[in-house]
């Protein structure tokens, strides 16, 4: 649980907890496992940071659903100036 929690940190309290129970229920129904989604995490870190500098702290991997399709979505903070 505490890779949800480092993932999906951004309310408290029982709002906060319900939401990461159902991010949890729709990342199984989906079939991305947390340790599927920490490795995805992983190489993308290890990939963008070949091309540009990135701050590791703010890094968000999830997956939503937008009509029929899921998707991966990544928000992954870039240093300014820092193409490598």
């Amino acid at each position: 649980m505490s890779f949800l929690r480092k993932l999906f940190r951004r309310q408290s309290g029982s709002s906060a907890i319900a939401k990461e129970r159902l991010q949890l229920v729709l990342v199984h129904d989906r079939g991305f496992s947390p340790q599927l989604l920490e490795k995805m995490k992983s190489e993308l870190i290890d990939v963008i940071s070949k091309y540009v500098e990135i701050e590791e702290n703010g890094i968000e991997v999830q997956v939503t659903r937008s009509g029929t399709q899921d998707r991966l979505v990544a928000n992954i903070p870039v240093r300014r100036g820092s193409v490598r």
